[in-house]
């Protein structure tokens, strides 16, 4: 089961919620994944989704709180994965043009009636009813990628309108949520995952939403070790390259002019690094009598290899 299907699951199980927070479910619902259709003069709705679980809460709902006998049909999907696509038929003799004012994607001003796109303020007019629509909106169109491998939280809105609308409800939460343009369809998600753990816990996912924790801290751990193992990598790597820098300059000035040339501070620090070529500055400066500090080291070998390009250079 994917993780989209795990976090439907979860939210679709309690249906004991007030009857206006239905409502703003299932206008979120219906607007994004439902289709209205006329035939023989009469009206038809239908609500298509590929997950059993919200198919069976919208049927509960529509049945239970609204006295709406809808038709639960079940088809197989046309893509390569054959999935099973349920369709939830709602027919006008069964209330259909009641729902559809009830949930305000059907206006009429002096009997003329038209689609509203927008989210009325009725329907998000409190904090649950809030909630509640942006529950039925991941219902009906939402999904969220394996934490393990991403993370990526969106909704599929075909109307730009309702898209800019969902966005701004989303973003009444403290929240940063985009619209893109993809194909014929209108996007809106989220990319962060503090952010998503915030709209898991908005439509009620809490099961979800620690697993999504725990996932997140369990990566965070994995790359901040990296990053601490790639220092210390490019550290090391750093220490041992000069090291052996420092070493071919002491040789060459061994060879060209010997190292009794240099002066006493330079000849013990390059005697030192000679018979120590693996230990770090800070061992060779405890080594020397007396003790030099790490910087102390540091300039000592500078002025040795100095010394080495003057002579590479011919200089001396």
């Amino acid at each position: 089961m994917s993780f989209s299907s795990t976090v439907k699951s979860e939210i679709t199980r309690n249906t004991d919620i007030s009857r206006e927070e239905i409502i703003s479910i299932l206008s979120a619902i219906m607007r994004l994944s439902g289709t209205l259709s006329f035939g023989s003069s009469k009206l038809a709705f239908k609500i298509t989704t590929e997950n059993p679980s919200t198919a069976r809460f919208i049927f509960k709902l529509l049945k239970d709180h609204l006295e709406i006998h809808g038709r639960l049909l079940v088809k197989k999907s046309g893509s390569l994965k054959k999935n099973n696509v349920y369709v939830i038929v709602i027919s006008e003799d069964m209330g259909l043009k009641d729902l559809l004012m009830e949930t305000g994607i059907l206006r009429s001003e002096e009997d003329v009636f038209s689609l509203d796109y927008s989210i009325g303020e009725e329907l998000v007019h409190t904090d649950a009813l809030k909630k509640a629509f942006i529950k039925g909106a991941f219902l009906g169109s939402g999904s969220v990628s394996n934490p393990e491998k991403a993370y990526h939280l969106e909704f599929v809105v075909n109307a730009l309108e309702l898209a800019e609308d969902l966005k701004e409800l989303i973003n009444s939460y403290g929240l940063t949520s985009k619209v893109i343009a993809r194909k014929n369809a209108h996007i809106v998600y989220l990319k962060e995952g503090e952010q998503i753990v915030d709209i898991l816990s908005i439509i009620g996912a809490y099961n979800s939403l620690f697993e999504f924790e725990n996932v997140r801290i369990v990566k965070d751990m994995r790359n901040n070790v990296n990053r601490l193992v790639n220092c210390e990598t490019a550290n090391l790597s750093k220490t041992v390259n000069a090291a052996v820098r420092q070493v071919e300059s002491i040789r060459l000035i061994e060879k060209e002019i010997g190292l009794s040339r240099l002066s006493k501070p330079l000849r013990e620090v390059a005697e030192m690094r000679l018979d120590y070529p693996d230990e770090s500055l800070k061992e060779l400066g405890e080594m020397l009598n007396p003790p030099v500090g790490k910087s102390g080291v540091n300039h000592r070998l500078r002025k040795i290899e100095k010394i080495a390009d003057e002579l590479r250079k011919g200089g001396l």
